[in-house]
């Protein structure tokens, strides 16, 4: 096998056995507290992961078996095999836990992976194309890729921070896009916007309707992420920061995503 391709193989697996952990972790809450809404939450987000992965996998195309067994893993079935209605948040969870060992099972034969279409490279993923500034688009790609990477290797303070910079970036272009004057309206300060605190930022953009409540569920330390940034790297206490932190960081910036982009 080359040995690139064994390199990307190894790289799936390993993230395909993170989220497949993650995936036992939520389905087993949800058996216990089907209505939890941070555990809805987390799936939510565990769901968006699964499909950005799967969605690698079968190259872009969503003719793929793959592919399709990732949008049948939102269905209910009814007895007779046909989809019925919107599956339960548990079901859901444990269906696609279902459709990763699958992805494990094929990426795991000896076929120099055939999961993996033709042309190895997936499409580019679009998650910023809401934001009005072109130019930041391909940087907050990266920081989002590098913010699950960082997560994935347990480096909870890098993961929080760079999640934060995210959250900060696309509400500032929000912002920006509405004009201080319309702001001002809705009481924002009259200053540059550049020149406002994180957590203003935030407050403005929720009073303007732009963004909803999610932004109420940051950590403390999420709130405070610019103070970590501009500390002296001895002043900061290492493994400062949670996982649970850092994932629920993660869960709210996905949330505001969502209020900035409706669509997606």
């Amino acid at each position: 096998m080359d040995e690139s391709l064994h390199t990307q193989i190894e790289t799936y697996l390993t993230h395909l056995d993170s989220l497949i952990l993650r995936g036992h972790q939520l389905r087993d809450t949800l058996a216990t507290n089907p209505s939890d809404a941070s555990a809805m939450a987390a799936a939510r987000c565990w769901q968006e992961d699964c499909g950005v992965t799967l969605n690698q996998l079968s190259g872009g195309s969503k003719a793929h078996w793959l592919a399709r067994s990732f949008s049948q893993a939102f269905l209910m079935r009814a007895p007779d095999g046909s989809a019925a209605q919107g599956a339960a948040p548990g079901e859901i969870v444990q269906q696609l836990l279902g459709v990763l060992g699958q992805a494990v099972a094929s990426l795991s034969r000896t076929d120099q992976g055939a999961i993996i279409a033709a042309s190895t490279k997936a499409p580019a993923p679009r998650r910023f194309e809401f934001v009005h500034n072109p130019d930041i688009r391909p940087l907050l790609e990266q920081a989002y890729a590098d913010s699950r990477s960082a997560l994935d290797q347990g480096d909870y303070d890098l993961a929080l921070v760079t999640s934060c910079g995210i959250l900060e970036a696309i509400v500032t272009d929000a912002l920006e896009h509405k004009g201080l004057t319309a702001l001002m309206q809705t009481g924002a300060p009259a200053e540059r916007i550049s020149e406002w605190s994180f957590e203003t930022r935030l407050t403005v953009a929720e009073k303007a309707g732009l963004i909803r409540s999610g932004c109420a569920r940051l950590p403390a330390a999420a709130r405070t992420y610019r103070d970590r940034m501009n500390a002296e790297a001895d002043a900061v206490p290492q493994g400062a920061i949670s996982e649970s932190d850092a994932r629920r960081t993660r869960q709210v910036l996905h949330v505001i995503m969502r209020d900035l982009d409706p669509g997606r």
